[in-house]
């Protein structure tokens, strides 16, 4: 083994090492994408391959949110790398979802935020998701129902308290994207959102919450006393 190869070595072993010892919090975006790729990539000095990433993509999120044949054009990333990067970050949804699942929501709507702006921040285009609760407020399922422009026209009330009804739900938490980035409540948002408390209300169905997911944060219409 050459020097070169043996300090390349080395360096991984210390990377990891670091990471043993520490955690990722104190690695930089390029660091930690480094260490991710270690685990796809055999021998290769990768910090220079690490730093293109972030220089093409901007940051650490959105390399992990790249698609998949734009990551594959980055010089020295083959499409086994670039599958490792797609599959830690939906592997990452993965498990915060099932951290929501079977929980009371409600005592920790924390996890539901995380979960959401994870899966959803990133989007282009807007999506309207449903989370279903039970009686005890804990997640039956979430369900996306409707993807493009959100207006009352695309999301039905109707459809949404049906589908209630099928899963036995007794409350509901809707959340959607503005892909804007801005996530402050539009008077559509408002319009639509009242249209379905007072769908639900026949049916004796609570709606706790309307969360709207933001690149810069969300905002919650019962944190704000939008709703009550």
């Amino acid at each position: 083994m050459d020097a070169s190869s043996q300090d390349n070595k080395d360096h991984r072993k210390r990377i990891k090492e670091r990471f043993r010892n520490q955690g990722l919090e104190p690695f930089r975006e390029y660091e930690a994408l480094e260490l991710m790729l270690t685990y796809a990539i055999a021998r290769k000095d990768l910090k220079p391959l690490a730093k293109a990433l972030i220089k093409r993509f901007g940051t650490f999120q959105k390399v992990l949110e790249a698609p998949l044949d734009e990551l594959t054009q980055v010089d020295g990333m083959g499409e086994h790398a670039a599958l490792l990067i797609k599959l830690f970050r939906d592997l990452t949804q993965y498990y915060l979802r099932r951290t929501i699942l079977k929980r009371a929501i409600i005592s920790s709507p924390a996890d539901l935020v995380t979960y959401c702006t994870s899966a959803m921040a990133h989007l282009t285009d807007e999506q309207f998701r449903v989370v279903y609760l039970n009686a005890k407020n804990e997640v039956i399922k979430d369900e996306i129902v409707q993807e493009g422009t959100i207006d009352q026209t695309a999301v039905y009330p109707r459809k949404i308290i049906e589908q209630a009804l099928q899963k036995k739900a007794v409350a509901l938490i809707l959340v959607h994207n503005h892909p804007s980035g801005n996530p402050e409540p539009s008077a559509q948002d408002r319009q639509l959102t009242a249209a379905i408390i007072s769908a639900a209300a026949t049916m004796d169905i609570r709606v706790h919450d309307h969360i709207i997911i933001g690149r810069s944060g969300y905002r919650s219409f019962r944190e704000e006393g939008i709703l009550q």
